[in-house]
């Protein structure tokens, strides 16, 4: 087999996927650089116990899970009233600056960084992964040509060169394997592009639907928007356990610890002695319901479309006023409708899977072809001996290294997207308080509220066109 051959087998892949190449490489370069950036944990805890009362709007703040930027310096024009400054003893809550800067997620690679991406290829998880089949392909290929090189050395000619295959054979199967590689990734990223889109959407819906709250908070009232907002924040958290069942963290009820039991069905326990799933009552999710509503919650089978039904109830309650009509009733329930939506979306592509046959049969063509290669390479004299081990182990690596991320990125919801930054941005946007007054829930509430601004925005001056040195000094 001529050397050029390898050189075919390692790019038949890119070759065969020209249709679709940034398809590809979009699948192959995203999941594998989200698992080398850092993870961030999952597990949040707020500082602040909730009373345990049946109404929402009695239950104490809930103080932002992320750590972010201090928002002492406002003044009192940014509110209507002022604003208590904060004791130097008393802990001052804090804001995300950016939703980007929460984690690693956003970095991006390039050429230059080649020198860094091989030194960190020891901490590849997709290498962990692999490593036990690229480990047993590059044992035999070291056995082949130990033995191939034994019988040349002792003098059996025929038998060494009965090991000898021709490279023909592979050379017409890598144009096929390459088909179903290309496939099966091209598929696996579909799904996962697919299940970041349903997360953008609930995130822009639970913006939407807090603004339009917020908006008609005369008509809806402030009791009935306090517990919009809780169900708002808390549905993220409630479907991330839904389709993502180990990420709870179970434990077992000790004294002094506020836990609340999971039923058995829906806890995702894999632990067959101690079936029990105890919950902090005091984290996130479980600490945004009161116990009433929490109870009810817990044992609904599917607790994030019971969100959705306790939202849809609350803006059918609301009474119909001159600016609150049935167009802003039937705005607001479409979008929880579009919730509802969101939830069978991520249950569709959590519980389907690419097709049994078509995994097996490409894995088994994928493993036949790699274990009878060394037979292949033994033809090439620059690549005998000691050379043919690390030679296949090295082809090994690369194509069962993109089997594998289709296979970790078909399911996005379990570890490709970081579905806790999502879930922390939905909370920050819709609940989060900054303040240790109640009557401030919510900076986004400013924008709601003109008070001292309106005289200030009539007294600027008319900026119908930019001066000319703020021309200058912008850029391209």
């Amino acid at each position: 087999m001529k050397s050029s051959s390898i050189v075919s087998m390692l790019i038949g892949t890119v070759i065969f996927s020209a249709p679709t190449i940034n398809g590809f490489s979009a699948a192959i370069m995203s999941p594998l650089f989200a698992h080398v950036a850092s993870n961030p944990s999952s597990r949040h805890e707020t500082n602040t116990k909730p009373a345990n009362k049946d109404l929402f709007t009695s239950m104490e703040r809930i103080p932002s899970p992320i750590d972010a930027v201090d928002l002492s310096h406002e003044t009192e024009a940014d509110h209507d009233v002022p604003i208590p400054k904060p004791e130097k003893k008393e802990k001052s809550y804090k804001i995300p600056a950016s939703f980007y800067n929460e984690n690693g997620n956003d970095e991006r690679y390039s050429a230059s960084d080649w020198l860094h991406n091989m030194k960190t290829l020891p901490n590849s998880t997709i290498l962990k992964q692999i490593k036990q089949p690229v480990l047993a392909i590059t044992i035999w290929s070291c056995l082949v040509s130990s033995m191939h090189q034994l019988f040349l050395r002792n003098g059996f000619t025929k038998v060494a060169s009965s090991m000898c295959m021709s490279g023909k054979p592979h050379s017409f199967l890598v144009s096929a394997l390459g088909l179903l590689l290309v496939f099966r990734t091209n598929s696996a990223y579909q799904r996962f592009s697919e299940g970041r889109k349903i997360w953008e959407q609930i995130l822009t819906l639970s913006r939407n639907v807090s603004r339009m709250t917020s908006l008609y908070q005369r008509d809806i009232g402030t009791d009935c928007k306090k517990r919009i907002y809780r169900l708002l924040s808390a549905f993220p958290y409630l479907l991330r356990h839904h389709i993502q069942p180990q990420c709870l963290d179970c434990m077992k009820k000790a004294d002094g610890i506020n836990a609340i039991l999971l039923p058995e069905d829906s806890s995702g326990c894999s632990d067959e002695d101690d079936k029990e799933c105890w919950v902090n009552r005091d984290s996130l999710p479980w600490s945004l319901l009161p116990d009433s509503a929490l109870k009810k919650c817990v044992r609904s089978g599917n607790r994030p479309l019971w969100i959705c039904d306790r939202l849809s109830h609350e803006f059918a309650n609301v009474a119909y006023t001159p600016n609150f009509t049935s167009r802003e009733r039937l705005n607001l329930l479409s979008q929880v409708d579009k919730l509802s939506q969101c939830v069978g979306a991520c249950e569709r592509i959590h519980q389907t899977a690419v097709p049994l046959t078509y995994a097996r049969h490409s894995l088994r063509s994928l493993t036949l072809w790699l274990w009878t290669l060394p037979f292949a390479v033994l033809n090439e004299s620059m690549w005998s001996g000691l050379l043919v081990g690390p030679v296949v182990g090295a082809i090994a690596w690369v194509l069962l290294g993109v089997y594998q991320i289709g296979c970790n990125i078909e399911d996005p919801f379990q570890g490709t997207l970081r579905m806790s930054t999502l879930c922390n941005a939905v909370y920050r946007d819709v609940l989060y308080t900054s303040n240790a007054e109640e009557q401030y829930a919510n900076p986004r509430d400013s924008a709601f509220s003109m008070g001292e601004e309106t005289q200030e925005w009539n007294s600027l001056d008319s900026l119908d066109r930019f001066p000319e040195h703020t021309l200058a000094g912008m850029g391209p």
